[in-house]
């Protein structure tokens, strides 16, 4: 059986294209005892709270139709953020070159947080290029990869 994520994500993605924007990831969590369905959307020029609720609409009734999710779930539609989380090889290779924040599971160098710019992504291990040189974080180190966004 596939998983909810991808199965919410096949039914999405046309309709998310249709309002001219893409999808740019699927969640199915559980969070205080409820399950959230949140998709992720992105738009060149950045994504309004029109496009949220267009997309929330017509996605929704799609959902209610289809019924793919057995129980109860808070269905939710998001812009993917200046700050968006990296999960996937093409987000890797669509931010190649930018400023990246790794979070690891453990501190390396007396930090779990370490900001850099992308410079590759092979098999979930990520590089970056930082004021001290290249560093290499391997996948299973890796609790979250981000763009990091100055202020």
């Amino acid at each position: 059986m596939a998983k909810v994520t991808e199965v919410a994500a096949q039914l999405a993605a046309p309709v998310v294209a249709q309002k001219d924007c893409t999808l740019w990831d699927v969640e199915y969590v559980k969070e205080a005892g409820t399950w959230y369905l949140r998709l992720y959307i992105d738009k060149e020029g950045g994504v309004s709270i029109d496009d949220c609720e267009s997309v929330s609409r017509a996605v929704s009734d799609l959902l209610d139709e289809v019924d793919p999710i057995e129980g109860s779930y808070t269905f939710e539609v998001s812009s993917a953020g200046a700050d968006r989380v990296l999960r996937k090889p093409e987000h890797f290779a669509q931010m190649m070159g930018r400023e990246i924040e790794v979070r690891l599971y453990r501190p390396i160098e007396g930090r779990k947080d370490h900001v850099g710019v992308l410079a590759s992504y092979d098999g979930g291990d990520v590089s970056v290029e930082t004021s001290a040189g290249r560093v290499v974080f391997a996948k299973k180190e890796i609790a979250q990869v981000r763009l990091y966004v100055r202020f």
